[in-house]
């Protein structure tokens, strides 16, 4: 696994090697001793996917509190998407800057999220699947979330005739 850091500390796109033969290929996209060398939570607790059938729908960004905070390792396992994260410690050099990486079943690409971070993402074409990793259960009473189009963040998201659910597009501004 090649791991290159983003901006934010802790947060990482990982590009599994792919051993390639007449059959096809092998790669490994996890590995508990190689995320914890790099100081990053190796703690997988659940495992979630969501389907979307349609370009353009946009699911986030969605983040809990502490104490169940949850790092993330993102993967798109059909289709594409537009992943975004925004830098939600306070203590943070980078605090409430954001990054997108595009996630596709064709490059395998992951993005590891440390807790702190909101996640979102947008689909890049129908028939679309996110696999998620998680180090914490969902708790509803922790979950939160920040709108998609906050000012504070002015995200750059992929022109699109959007598909949001309510809640996602009614959080209020951003006051942190």
């Amino acid at each position: 696994m090649i791991f290159t850091e983003t901006k934010f500390a802790g947060a990482f796109v990982i590009d599994p090697e792919q051993f390639e033969d007449e059959r096809g290929f092998f790669m490994r996209c996890w590995s508990a001793e190689k995320f914890a060398a790099r100081g990053l939570n190796p703690r997988l607790v659940e495992t979630n996917i969501s389907f979307n059938r349609k370009e353009g729908t946009l699911r986030g960004m969605h983040f809990q509190i502490a104490p169940h905070g949850q790092a993330k390792l993102v993967r798109c396992t059909a289709g594409a998407i537009y992943d975004v994260i925004i830098d939600l410690r306070p203590e943070s050099a980078t605090f409430k800057q954001w990054t997108a990486v595009e996630l596709t079943a064709a490059n395998h690409r992951q993005l590891f999220i440390p807790e702190g971070f909101a996640h979102g993402f947008q689909t890049l074409a129908n028939d679309t699947e996110v696999l998620y990793q998680m180090s914490a259960p969902y708790v509803s009473t922790r979950a939160r979330g920040v709108r998609w189009n906050d000012p504070t963040f002015a995200i750059d998201w992929p022109p699109a005739e959007r598909i949001i659910i309510a809640r996602d597009q009614t959080y209020p501004d951003f006051t942190g």
